[in-house]
């Protein structure tokens, strides 16, 4: 006998996907115009029609919110970075686009979406996973260019792989970190040149 089959249930009402990504969206858009600090759940809750018991079926806490929305934005960032260096002749060439990228991505950021910068601040400060996230990233990428640099000849081998990538991490991380960054934005592109000239020559075989 053949069974009749049973029509799966329709959902009723956006998923839950959707939802965590109207928070997300409004939640932007609200951090953006008062700032990340200045906003609470009850805020934010009011703002989109939601009862603030609703979005913590979502987000366990503000930070939660913040930490979508700086991983989001460090994304796009870390994207930026490995597009500018896939697309380097040379591995010289690749640490001048990453550290130009950086500080263009960084700048633009802090002026054009001054209260979502906050928001990458706290993170730093706070040491979310998302700025880990970010930071572990970049000094991967730095470790492949020197790697990719040394297989060339480009870059001399006598000085540990760690030890090399490390001191180029650190002369970055003033462009790197949004809390140390906001302190260097006068000079910043004309750093950002500079140093990977000194970077590269410390570098020369």
């Amino acid at each position: 006998m053949t069974k009749t089959r049973t029509p799966a249930p329709q959902t009723r009402g956006p998923s839950d996907h959707e939802v965590r990504n109207q928070i997300v969206e409004a939640a932007t858009e609200f951090f953006g115009h008062y700032g990340y600090e200045k906003t609470t759940v009850s805020d934010l809750a009011k703002a989109i029609g939601f009862s603030k018991a609703y979005i913590y079926k979502f987000f366990d806490s503000k930070q939660a919110i913040g930490e979508v929305i700086c991983s989001n934005r460090l994304s796009t960032i870390r994207l930026a970075i490995d597009e500018a260096v896939a697309g380097a002749p040379s591995a010289s060439e690749q640490l001048r686009r990453m550290f130009k990228t950086l500080v263009e991505a960084g700048s633009q950021l802090f002026f054009q979406d001054r209260k979502l910068y906050d928001i990458a601040t706290t993170s730093a400060g706070e040491a979310w996973p998302s700025a880990r996230g970010y930071e572990e990233h970049v000094k991967s990428v730095i470790v492949q260019i020197v790697r990719d640099g040394r297989e060339t000849g480009e870059f001399e081998r006598k000085t540990p792989l760690d030890e090399t990538a490390g001191a180029i991490y650190l002369v970055m991380r003033p462009y790197i970190n949004p809390l140390l960054l906001q302190h260097n934005l006068e000079h910043a592109a004309e750093a950002a040149a500079q140093l990977s000239s000194l970077i590269l020559r410390s570098l020369t075989p």
